[in-house]
């Protein structure tokens, strides 16, 4: 009976042990993931973007990169030699979307070829994927070079159907021109049809660049109307180690607006939620922080009152967004 006892209070004390060394791990597989990064971030006559690849190396998860990743053409050389030895080590967890800049290389090539399955179709830069409890949302706004970014146009088509099949209750996209900036008085109309489609589907969160600063954006409609319930809220991160640039107005709804940091957007995705914090390079202090709840689709009532213009005739959706963005053609040639 003494030695039963003694084996029993053995074996208790060895899968205590087991348990005191496996929960940790545990823990950590079960964390919620962390989506980190920023755009406008390479050059090799800068040294910014090493101390931006110096705040990934101390954050752990996927990394986004938000388009100009590599300036000033995005050429093959200029991702080997500018990007690479920078946030080039964390090329194995990045998920990237182009820039205009990518684009000044005919067909982006420079950008396809460093990032590899990793960018997409090369014929059209736009891809999802799931991360954690959330799916995520790769686009192209670069709209001439994809056949559009209108609601007939493929990339288009194909955002619709990807959101209509995805079945996360939250849901983020990241692409390059933001609609929304305090660099300009008026929403870019090319991203319109865009930001209509996540907002049917109930998307969360829209991160953007090409404006080099940072600017954060209360949850509002694809118009740009307040919305607390069913709003998508958008963040600027051009943050990445490019040259930062000023703000020229106010844009309505604009909440936090920096453009003397650089820094990255580390995003916590929970299952329900997200928490937010904007995470500046050693040596300066701006920070941006706070959390929010997913939302789920609205409802029919609200998706109609947003509903775009029918377009009649051959033509197609994003002319009328083209005309609506051409007087501020400037501001996205960052």
């Amino acid at each position: 009976m003494v030695r039963a006892r003694a084996w029993i209070y053995a074996s208790i004390a060895t899968i205590a042990s087991l348990v005191a060394v496996l929960v940790p791990f545990a823990t950590a597989a079960a964390a919620d993931p962390v989506f980190v990064g920023a755009g406008d971030i390479a050059s090799c006559s800068r040294t910014q973007d090493e101390s931006t690849a110096k705040l990934l190396d101390g954050i752990s998860g996927t990394v986004f990169a938000a388009g100009d990743n590599v300036y000033e053409k995005g050429t093959a050389s200029e991702y080997t030699n500018c990007y690479g030895p920078t946030w080039g080590r964390h090329k194995n967890r990045t998920w990237p979307v182009p820039g205009n800049h990518e684009y000044e290389t005919p067909g982006a090539t420079g950008y396809y070829g460093y990032y590899g399955s990793r960018a997409g179709d090369p014929k059209k830069g736009y891809y999802s994927f799931n991360i954690g409890a959330w799916h995520a949302v790769m686009l192209n706004s670069n709209c001439s070079a994809v056949g559009g970014c209108g609601a007939t146009s493929p990339q288009g088509k194909w955002l619709r159907s990807d959101l209509a099949a995805n079945p996360k209750t939250c849901t983020i996209a990241v692409w390059h021109h933001p609609r929304f900036t305090s660099r300009r008085s008026t929403p870019d109309g090319l991203t319109n049809s865009l930001w209509h489609a996540l907002y049917q589907y109930g998307a969360d969160v829209v991160v953007n660049g090409h404006q080099h600063n940072y600017e954060r954006f209360a949850p509002q409609t694809p118009a740009g109307a307040a919305d607390s319930s069913y709003g998508i809220r958008q963040f600027v991160v051009g943050t990445g180690g490019a040259a930062l640039v000023g703000f020229s107005t106010t844009m309505k709804n604009s909440q936090v607006r920096n453009s003397a940091t650089y820094g990255v957007l580390r995003l916590t995705l929970r299952s329900s939620s997200y928490d937010f914090a904007f995470v500046p390079i050693a040596g300066q202090s701006f920070r941006d922080s706070g959390s929010a709840s997913c939302h789920g689709k609205p409802p029919t009532s609200a998706i109609a009152a947003m509903r775009q213009p029918t377009v009649t005739s051959a033509i197609a959706s994003d002319t009328i967004d083209r005309l609506q963005w051409t007087w501020s053609c400037d501001t996205r040639l960052a």
